[in-house]
């Protein structure tokens, strides 16, 4: 995983040098993953047990299945997110079985902002919003450290005044 400076993350040629997400991103999802899904299977297997006896509160590792299946599709998920800074644009790539690349021109860009919720703010994260002035290729990369959320930020509103200026 590079997580250079700016001018390490110009190409060296043809490929761009890709930066994945932070792990902070993953355990963050996970953790809500587990407290949600043991929250149901807990309140699940009491209710069941309680109204319909001991056999019908196996249906509450129904969730308990569930919350193993969303872990791995978590760990998939999160491996799947990257992002590139090229010279002329941004590239950010995700999906397991739809990849989706989106590039982003620096001097296509209008905004760019930082934005942490509570949860995010709680676990150091922090996700960067780029707003083009076509609505279907605004951008998000989630889950970043807030010193490089700002970095990315700054760089690219940089960047963006730059090559609009040269239009």
């Amino acid at each position: 995983m590079e997580t250079g400076s700016a001018a390490g993350a110009e190409t060296m040629g043809t490929e761009p040098i890709w930066t994945g997400l932070p792990p902070g991103l993953l355990r963050m999802r996970r953790l809500l993953l587990v407290v949600w899904l043991g929250l149901l299977a807990l309140a699940l297997g009491l209710l069941l047990g309680l109204l319909g006896g001991p056999v019908w509160a196996a249906f509450a590792l129904l969730p308990l299945a569930a919350l193993a299946w969303g872990w791995v599709l978590l760990g998939r998920n999160w491996r799947s997110w990257r992002y590139a800074e090229r010279a002329d644009d941004l590239l950010i790539s995700r999906g397991v079985l739809w990849r989706e690349e989106t590039v982003v021109p620096y001097g296509r860009m209008q905004l760019v902002e930082v934005t942490s919720g509570p949860v995010e703010r709680h676990f150091g994260l922090a996700s960067v919003q780029l707003h083009t002035a076509a609505a279907a290729t605004d951008a998000t990369i989630p889950g970043l450290d807030p010193a490089e959320a700002e970095r990315l930020r700054d760089r690219l509103t940089e960047l963006g005044e730059a090559r609009s200026a040269g239009l």
